[in-house]
C-alpha cells in the first residue's frame, strides 16, 4: 500500500524587481538631505538597496535661478508594485520636508523619482514608467551608469547610447563626498561614507 501524497505548503515567494531611483537636493545640507533618503529607503521591508551612484552637483533646470542641485540614482530590488513604491517615496520626500504639492521647478529639500522599473512602461494619472526626461538629462544618464547600463524599454537604446546622443550640455561635477548604506545595524543619519 502507497503512502498518500500529502501536499507541501508552496513558500510565499514575492517576484523582486529592479528599480532605479533618481535622487536629487538643492536646499539646506544637500549631501545629508540624500543620505537621509538612502537611509529611509534602506528601512523598507520589501525592498533592498543594490548599489548607490556617485553625487554629482548639478546645475538647476527651468528655474535657473536657485541653487545647484546634488543628484545621483539608487538601484534597489522590491516586491512592491510600481504605485506602492512611488507613494512610499513621496511619504519618504515629505517626511524629509517637502511640501504635498509644489511646482514644478521649485527648490526641493529632496526629491525621488521612479526612473526604471524593470523594462515595464507604465502611464497612469500619477506616474509614468520610464520616467519621461531620463533620456534628456545627463544629472539622471551620468549616475545611472555608475551603477548599470540598461535598455530604455521604448527607445531601445542603452542608457551610454542615450547619453552619447543627449542634447544636454549642463556641467555636472562629481563630489568627493558620497552617500552609501551603512553595513553594520541599521542606517543612521550619520552613516555618510
Amino acid at each position: 500500500m502507497q503512502k498518500p501524497i500529502i501536499p507541501q505548503p508552496v513558500p510565499d515567494i514575492m517576484p523582486t524587481h529592479k528599480v532605479f531611483i533618481g535622487i536629487g537636493s538643492n536646499i539646506g545640507d544637500r549631501l545629508s538631505n540624500l543620505q537621509n533618503a538612502v537611509d529611509q529607503l534602506a528601512l523598507l521591508e520589501k525592498a533592498t538597496i543594490c548599489a548607490v551612484s556617485s553625487i554629482y552637483m548639478t546645475e538647476p533646470v527651468g528655474d535657473t535661478e536657485q541653487n545647484r542641485f546634488y543628484n545621483g540614482v539608487i538601484l534597489i530590488e522590491t516586491s512592491l508594485q510600481p504605485e506602492e513604491l512611488r507613494r512610499y517615496c513621496k511619504t519618504i520626500e515629505q517626511e524629509l520636508g517637502r511640501p504635498k504639492t509644489y511646482s514644478h521647478w521649485i527648490p526641493r529639500v529632496i526629491d525621488l523619482d521612479i526612473l526604471l522599473y524593470n523594462n515595464n512602461c507604465l502611464h497612469t494619472a500619477t506616474l509614468t514608467i520610464p520616467h519621461p526626461e531620463l533620456h534628456l538629462r545627463k544629472f539622471v544618464l551620468i549616475p545611472l551608469l555608475d551603477i548599470a547600463n540598461p535598455v530604455h524599454p521604448v527607445m531601445q537604446q542603452t542608457m551610454r547610447q542615450l547619453l552619447e546622443c543627449c542634447d544636454d550640455r549642463s556641467v555636472l561635477v562629481r563630489i568627493k563626498e558620497n552617500v552609501g548604506i551603512k553595513k553594520d545595524g541599521p542606517p543612521t543619519k550619520q552613516s555618510v561614507l
